[in-house]
């Protein structure tokens, strides 16, 4: 049962990297895995290196060799493949002192090493391996260790490339707290003002500072004197970015990063966004409606495969970034602000895809995998059997509602 003590005999390996989006999902588990008396430790990648605040600033931590290989020509490969085995044989060390009962991985180069190393280990000393995948689609990293794992979580119903016949539970994205204590909060739509969010990360933030403002200054007058920005902006795009603002008239606050992402999220009308894992479970929880535009250097394309997810429930809309310019975001943005209603029905559709309680259920899972349980079970956390993907095809401009005044073209 959820949040009940069921200490094991070894602690919970963590494998997460990577910056933010990547973490937060960990930390989260962490959060509640320590809540029911769990030990964890944290392997971790070079990027993001030891932890000194949340819950794995006071717990083991071990930064290890890795390096992707998806998208690299053949030497850079070849040199990551092998940073991966090193770190792996690092993985078994550690995990041979201190003797885990689990391993998670969340996706990425980051989980090969613990993941791969911990099947290493002797059949009498090796841990439950547990995946969890936060996209639409079955990440490389994951295809490579689901022929381990003694069980897979999924953050979406419907994940493309998942092997068929793979047994596994939905238990969504893990949020951060603050986010998750978002939930049912409602939605109020825009009135005397039209408070927007532009959140892009440390990879994204660049397109949104080039198109956004312009896009705003293009808005019908009684539209754009409601509108108050708050935008992410990389440190070097800050000025310019404050003197387009300025220079439209529009209210701006700009930053290289929020920490307040929780009370942003609750006064945004609209948001617009990557679409990553993490980036979409939040919208859901918080049921704020969104513009996505997916990265388009993701190694699997999971942010296209997220953002239309969020698209078919009706939840967002989304714009591929070769179509992303001024002019088509305006022309959505006027349509938005002008018919509120379309906002509300957005935002009514996110909050019903939201799993606020994520994390506990992926470490009901964590705790069913050590117990021997991953693999059977019944009743509503048990598990479901993979069938083959579909291809899914969109439009550039995805609408939550039959209105389609604005172009529409065939994804090629």
């Amino acid at each position: 049962m959820s949040g009940v003590k069921t200490k094991t005999a070894g602690p919970v390996v963590i494998a997460a990297g990577g910056t933010g989006g990547h973490f937060f999902p960990a930390e989260a588990l962490a959060d509640a895995l320590v809540a029911r008396g769990h030990q964890v430790v944290l392997m971790t990648d070079a990027r993001a290196g030891k932890r000194t605040t949340g819950v794995f600033a006071t717990a083991d931590q071990y930064v290890l060799p890795g390096a992707g290989v998806a998208g690299r020509g053949p030497v850079r490969a070849l040199r990551g493949g092998l940073a991966l085995l090193r770190g792996a044989r690092q993985a078994r060390a550690i995990m041979a002192k201190i003797r885990p009962a689990a391993v998670v991985g969340f996706g990425g180069y980051p989980s090969v090493p613990p993941l791969f190393g911990a099947r290493m280990l002797p059949r009498g000393i090796r841990p439950a391996i547990v995946l969890h995948e936060g996209n639409a689609v079955f990440g490389k990293a994951n295809a490579f260790l689901v022929r381990f794992a003694n069980g897979v979580a999924l953050s979406f119903s419907q994940v493309a490339g998942l092997p068929p016949g793979t047994l596994v539970r939905v238990t969504g994205m893990p949020v951060r707290p603050a986010i998750a204590a978002l939930v049912g909060e409602g939605y109020e739509p825009p009135a005397d003002s039209i408070r927007l969010l532009v959140w892009g990360g440390s990879l994204g933030a660049r397109v949104f500072s080039d198109v956004v403002p312009e896009a705003l200054s293009m808005l019908p007058l009684e539209i754009r004197e409601r509108v108050q920005v708050t935008q992410q902006v990389r440190a070097e795009d800050l000025e310019r970015v404050r003197t387009a603002y300025e220079s439209y008239g529009i209210v701006a606050r700009l930053e290289p990063f929020f920490s307040d992402v929780a009370s942003l999220m609750r006064e945004a009308h609209l948001v617009i966004g990557r679409a990553g894992g993490s980036s979409v479970a939040e919208l859901c929880v918080a049921g704020r409606p969104s513009v996505l535009v997916p990265l388009p250097v993701a190694a699997s394309d999971e942010q296209t495969a997220n953002a239309l997810a969020m698209q078919g429930a009706g939840a967002a809309w989304l714009i591929r970034q070769p179509s992303f310019t001024s002019d088509a975001l305006s022309a959505l943005l006027s349509m938005l602000f002008t018919d509120t209603g379309v906002l509300v029905a957005a935002a009514e559709a996110a909050a019903k895809m939201a799993r606020p309680d994520a994390a506990e259920r992926l470490a009901d899972l964590v705790g069913d995998c050590v117990h021997g349980r991953g693999l059977h079970g019944a009743g509503p956390g048990a598990y479901a059997r993979a069938g083959a993907g579909a291809d899914q095809t969109a439009s550039i401009f995805s609408f939550p509602s039959t209105d389609t005044s604005l172009p529409q073209e065939d994804r090629s």
